[in-house]
């Protein structure tokens, strides 16, 4: 017995909490089986304000004697609560629990019900406000790719830990792949208090885990894509190109093919070499200018196009793009180190790659064989760089369209305002981590799957780990502790020691 209920309405259950007890905010209460989530604390006594602050004053200027008769009783915490879910019926409650009903803690023991799905990935433990509880929370792991994830947070709250968490569950589970665009080099390999970690380590990555880098270790695959590969729509989003020299990148295509990148730097204007009708000097010009800062590429007095930068090739490469989305198509988790590129490197490659799988993909659905494809998820740091208003890319295509064609998004980012309302509100799993910033709660909370309209103070104050997921997959918002990735690393190389010695035993 931890609390009384006292009043309230049906979404704002006051409850008077027990004296000796302590009651948190996000802690699961249970009454009449109905699961209540506390969202809100307040002070509550039956002593007039007056008589409250003079009592005050005495005690802190030292006016003697100034103790309280029966403070347990005239003096308590009041808990503002909200109804969850019924435990007895699985489905949302529509009443209120007995006046005057007695609180207890919810305890593993209630949540028997949540059964391990199919396709299941792990994501931690049912947290009841700070206490965790030993009940492991998954959810459909092919209905939450292609439906699409949302992981909002402030830095530091664990967004990154998160993914790692999802992905290390996802290896070597073929019913889906996932490109991994890893802006800081932390998911595949990296050291911490002196040891490794990583996806590199999962028992079943040799065979899973697929890295790319400019310059990758021994044995790894270098990431070098040939300028053939690159088509004009590609562009669209780092270069902003007048709607004459859009023309111009259409016609060139259209009449030199995978060569229409070479064919425009080499175009000279004094000569009729590779001249196109209708294409002005200036607006060439202008082309090359761009394509060359953009591709990193330039050409020599002799018309031989070399290159410049980390990533795009005249002689090597071909056969990168195709090569990264087989392996998503064989369900395997490809991780992109692109630490060393531009932001705009970075979103063109991606863009190739996922434009490649979507249409992959629509044919599959045309030919009746989507079904027998494993789904295909990329996740994106920083979301609202591809996601964002006035957006016209693979990625938005994705988020609107994407389910029907098996392929999802797993958006990250700490600014979720500015990300449409209509993306939004596709994007039907959230995994919200703490943020501290209003406007940002709001824009989460307005677009949730369940009513958070009361779990305002509650997302501000998440720690480090803590989250509520909100997907139109679960019963109900369900708070979770998610395990830390480097004892997840830990645990498994216990684990696998532990298998090894019992082998050498036998």
């Amino acid at each position: 017995m931890i609390g009384q209920i006292i009043g309230g309405s049906y979404g704002e259950i006051w409850i008077r909490q027990k004296s000796g007890e302590r009651i948190e905010l996000g802690d699961l209460l249970v009454a009449d089986d109905i699961l209540l989530q506390v969202f809100d604390l307040e002070y509550g006594s039956l002593m007039e304000k007056n008589d409250i602050a003079r009592i005050s004053g005495m005690q802190l200027e030292g006016y003697g004697d100034t103790h309280v008769h029966e403070n347990e009783l005239r003096n308590y915490i009041l808990v503002k609560a909200k109804p969850l879910f019924n435990l007895r019926t699985r489905r949302i409650p529509k009443h209120l629990p007995s006046f005057f009903n007695i609180l207890r803690r919810a305890s593993s023991e209630d949540f028997k019900f949540l059964e391990k799905p199919e396709n299941a990935i792990y994501l931690g433990k049912i947290r009841s406000g700070s206490k965790i509880l030993d009940v492991p929370v998954y959810i459909n792991g092919k209905d939450a790719l292609t439906h699409h994830i949302l992981i909002p947070a402030t830095t530091g709250r664990g967004k990154s830990n998160l993914v790692k968490v999802i992905l290390w569950n996802l290896i070597g589970k073929s019913y889906a792949g996932v490109l991994v665009l890893d802006a800081h080099n932390e998911y595949y390999s990296y050291k911490k208090n002196g040891k490794n970690y990583g996806l590199k380590y999962h028992p079943d990555a040799k065979s899973n885990v697929i890295y790319y880098s400019t310059n990758p270790p021994v044995g790894e695959r270098a990431l070098r894509v040939n300028i053939k590969n690159v088509k004009p729509w590609h562009l669209r989003e780092i270069i902003e190109f007048s709607p004459a020299q859009e023309d111009a990148l259409y016609l060139y295509y259209k009449e030199y093919g995978e060569y229409w990148i070479e064919a425009i730097l080499a175009s000279d204007m004094n000569e009729e070499r590779n001249k196109i009708k209708g294409v002005k000097p200036e607006t060439l010009a202008s082309l090359q200018r761009k394509l060359k800062v953009a591709l990193e590429i330039d050409i020599n007095k002799n018309g031989e196009v070399y290159e410049r930068g980390k990533i795009f090739s005249t002689r090597e490469g071909e056969r990168t793009i195709r090569d990264i989305c087989d392996f998503l198509e064989d369900g395997k988790i490809v991780i992109l180190d692109t630490s060393s590129l531009s932001q705009n490197l970075e979103l063109l490659i991606s863009e190739m790659i996922m434009s490649e799988i979507f249409s992959r993909y629509k044919s599959y659905k045309e030919e009746g064989k989507l079904d027998y494809k494993p789904v295909i998820s990329v996740v994106i740091e920083e979301a609202p760089r591809v996601l964002g208003e006035g957006k016209s890319n693979i990625f938005g295509t994705i988020a609107r369209e994407g389910r029907k064609f098996n392929i999802g998004i797993i958006a990250i980012t700490q600014l979720s305002s500015m990300i449409p309302r209509e993306i939004l509100a596709n994007l039907n799993t959230k995994i919200i981590l703490g943020n501290e910033m209003s406007s940002e709660r709001k824009a989460i909370i307005g677009s949730a799957a369940q009513d958070l309209s009361k779990d305002d103070k509650m997302i501000a104050s998440l720690d480090r780990g803590e989250a509520i997921i909100s997907s139109i997959f679960t019963k109900f918002a369900i708070p979770i502790q998610i395990d830390s990735f480097e004892e997840l690393v830990d645990r498994e190389r216990v684990d696998r020691k532990r298998r090894e010695n019992l082998l050498l035993f036998e």
